[in-house]
């Protein structure tokens, strides 16, 4: 296992090397990963979930795993 040192711009894969995004910003606590697709959602990954291998960041997880535990939608619209 390699030293784990996310930057903007690492991508995030998840088990069996399936993609699960892109990391958007980096914290103290967690990572912003903004996922791939169509409509792209924001992930909040804690850093204990994240390993490194291979040149990229894991975590073990299936993409829709990912989506249900890290996903946190805004609780009302900004506008309300």
């Amino acid at each position: 296992m390699e030293a784990i040192d996310p930057k903007p711009g690492a991508r995030v894969r998840g088990r069996s090397g399936a993609r699960i995004g892109t990391v958007d910003a980096v914290f103290a606590d967690y990572l912003l990963v903004r996922t791939a697709g169509l409509i792209p959602v924001d992930l909040y990954v804690p850093r204990p979930e994240i390993t490194a291998g291979g040149g990229t960041l894991e975590v073990n997880a299936t993409p829709k795993e990912a989506y249900d535990r890290w996903h946190r939608p805004l609780r009302r619209a900004p506008h309300d």
